[in-house]
């Protein structure tokens, strides 16, 4: 029976997990803090311990074996089952220390989050945040991210979801341009009417609307388009026409009058709202500087709190 060397077995097992999950040497050394060469050098020798080939390396990609898929497998039982080790330690240490990683959509940062990790952090002076702000969806497990703030009816499998606030988009006018315009009754009005899109897909120039069993689509059009809820709720502020803002972006200028809501009565159906949820990785143990801030964000996040109204 050969001699392995487990500590080092496992040392490089943690790295070829992370290299599978980067999918690339570079990638993972860059994470890991230590050269590419380094990187292969570590699979190299799990693989020889194994006695078998874990990848096919070409100069364009790596491609996993058919072993490498299933030491893979094996592999990230290992490392959870490791990380689940230190969490226990760090547990029991019970005083809440370290760096912790979040994300969240752009507006929802600014105008939501923000607040609340600025309070964390004063009543958490061991506790450092780093808040990444991004439209785009983080994958918490393979980007190092502890918390990550989604908008979404259909929460990833695989993660921790809970739910915290629904956020609807608001058809918004000024009252300016609703003074100087036609009516705006039903949802077919607005065809006569300058519209703001957001303008990321061909559908966002065709508008949904719900109301009970009635359902309705309407192809708008407007001199403006935008993507970023702010300068779109400038633009209606100046009265450049119909368009609409995620509810806690327009939360201060309906309070203040300058706009007003358009078809009240109508729910406006778009793919740029939903639940908002906190994702995050499942595990029986979480590290106390983890704990403390879901903790904190799941009972500051209620529309008593932050002004956000459900729908």
């Amino acid at each position: 029976m050969r001699t392995v060397d487990f500590l080092g077995v496992m040392h490089e097992l943690v790295t070829f997990v992370r290299v599978a999950e980067m999918g690339s040497f570079s990638a993972a050394a860059r994470q890991l803090g230590v050269t590419p060469s380094a990187i292969s050098r570590q699979v190299a020798r799990l693989e020889k311990a194994l006695g078998v080939s874990l990848l096919q390396r070409t100069t364009r990609q790596l491609r996993m074996t058919d072993a490498g898929l299933e030491v893979l497998e094996q592999g990230r039982a290992m490392v959870a089952a490791l990380q689940a080790t230190f969490q226990v330690a760090e547990g029991h240490a019970g005083i809440p220390r370290g760096l912790v990683r979040v994300s969240a959509p752009k507006a929802f940062a600014r105008h939501v989050l923000q607040p609340l990790l600025l309070d964390f952090i004063q009543r958490y002076p061991a506790v450092d945040v780093h808040l990444l702000v991004v439209d785009r969806r983080v994958d918490p497990l393979r980007e190092g991210v502890d918390l990550v703030i989604r908008l979404t009816d259909d929460p990833p499998q695989g993660l921790v979801a809970r739910a915290l606030l629904p956020v609807r988009q608001l058809l918004l006018a000024s009252p300016a341009y609703l003074d100087s315009h036609s009516p705006v009754r039903v949802p077919e009005d607005l065809m006569g009417h300058s519209c703001l899109a957001i303008g990321e897909q061909e559908r966002d120039s065709r508008w949904r609307f719900v109301r009970g069993q009635d359902v309705v689509s309407v192809a708008v059009s407007g001199r403006y388009t935008v993507n970023h809820s702010e300068m779109r709720l400038t633009a209606i502020e100046a009265g450049l026409g119909v368009g609409c803002v995620p509810d806690f972006v327009a939360r201060d200028a309906l309070a203040a009058e300058r706009v007003v809501r358009v078809l009240p009565d109508w729910a406006f159906d778009t793919n740029y709202q939903g639940m908002a949820y906190l994702l995050y990785a499942g595990s029986r143990y979480k590290a106390p500087k983890v704990r403390v801030l879901i903790d904190h964000l799941v009972a500051a996040w209620r529309p008593t709190n932050i002004g956000v109204q459900p729908g």
